[in-house]
């Protein structure tokens, strides 16, 4: 088990562990407003696709317990607003709009009379999501663990633990496992530009488990591959589109590319959830763009002449070609992708 949970509920409050503190305050913040909580998933006090996903099921708990609605045609309509401003905090992640639907289709299915019944309804399928993903994350460490050679050498790119879900992680779920199994591994933990998701979130998780690791800067992973200190590549997901593309923290395209020039196998690993099949492929990705200052700053203090313009995508695009297989919680998928997502999730598209 965990000593820390990314999102927690409780009477009635959802309760978020600050990750922009983290390594050096561990504070947990207490929302009883859905719209705070968006404001909380845009400003990134949680982030990661699963860990947002379960904290906008939440949210939609916490409108329901505010609604003054005393009819569910009523109540209906006050959590459709609220899903519509929890879903657009973040658009990247498909986790987060998944759940939101989730919710809402559970609730527009129920023929029940009154409001209370339905409340019970979005707090048992909010629940419901965050245990399916505790489930998924042990199975996708379980899937995964055949593939991580003993004494392997392992570059993991951004934060995908329990920081990131509210199970054990994805990508550094199936390194935590390895890690259990006895096998002796080592993390080269890129920083991860610019947030450095990598160097304050991954390092202080995998502090906390007592796994062998090291920070490198993100262009530092080739140099790595060249010297023969790395045997593969574990990095999670925000969105996988219907061909295998996939969404995920900026710098992870270029991290893929370098792998595939030294033939290092490059995994990514993500729940199901987080399969999109609406979408054909990674051009069809909304990449969020975040502030500039997220790139000129560290902390309050310039690391760039003042005046001086920064872009900053938060995520980028890795063709599916370079993807040497997705690890999911219902198996290890292998190009080609298209028809093979559809059959997992369980729907096949025409022509698959």
């Amino acid at each position: 088990m965990n000593s820390y949970s990314s999102i927690q509920w409780g009477n009635g409050v959802v309760r978020l562990l600050d990750q922009r503190l983290l390594p050096h305050e561990t504070l947990y913040i207490d929302y009883q407003d859905y719209r705070d909580l968006a404001i909380a998933i845009r400003e990134m006090v949680v982030r990661g696709a699963p860990a947002i996903g379960a904290a906008a099921a939440y949210g939609l708990a916490l409108a329901a317990q505010a609604s003054k609605a005393s009819a569910a045609d009523g109540l209906l309509a006050d959590l459709e607003v609220a899903g519509e401003a929890l879903k657009a905090s973040r658009p990247t992640a498909v986790n987060l709009a998944w759940a939101v639907d989730r919710v809402l289709h559970r609730v527009r299915s129920q023929n029940l009379a009154g409001v209370a019944a339905l409340h019970k309804v979005v707090l048992t399928e909010a629940h419901a999501i965050t245990e399916e993903d505790v489930q998924a994350c042990r199975q996708m460490g379980l899937n995964g663990l055949p593939l991580i050679p003993d004494g392997a050498g392992i570059v993991h790119h951004c934060n995908t633990g329990a920081l990131a879900t509210v199970g054990i992680g994805t990508a550094l779920g199936v390194i935590r496992t390895a890690y259990e199994a006895g096998k002796k591994i080592h993390v080269y933990v890129d920083e991860t530009r610019p947030r450095l998701q990598g160097a304050r979130l991954t390092a202080w998780e995998l502090g906390q488990l007592g796994i062998p690791h090291t920070v490198i800067v993100d262009g530092a992973s080739g140099f790595f591959m060249r010297q023969g200190k790395v045997q593969l590549c574990l990095v999670g997901c925000d969105r996988v589109a219907a061909n295998g593309d996939t969404a995920n923290k900026v710098g992870t395209y270029n991290l893929a590319l370098a792998a595939y020039a030294h033939g290092i196998p490059f995994y990514v690993v993500g729940p199901t959830s987080t399969v999109d099949l609406s979408t054909a492929s990674g051009d069809d990705i909304p990449i969020e763009f975040r502030s500039e200052e997220e790139v000129t700053h560290l902390g309050d203090q310039f690391i760039t002449p003042q005046g001086t313009r920064a872009i900053n995508p938060a995520f980028d695009i890795t063709p599916a070609r370079y993807i040497t297989a997705i690890i999911t919680e219902r198996g290890v998928l292998y190009p080609p992708y298209k028809g093979s997502l559809g059959r997992i999730v369980g729907y096949a598209p025409p022509g698959a």
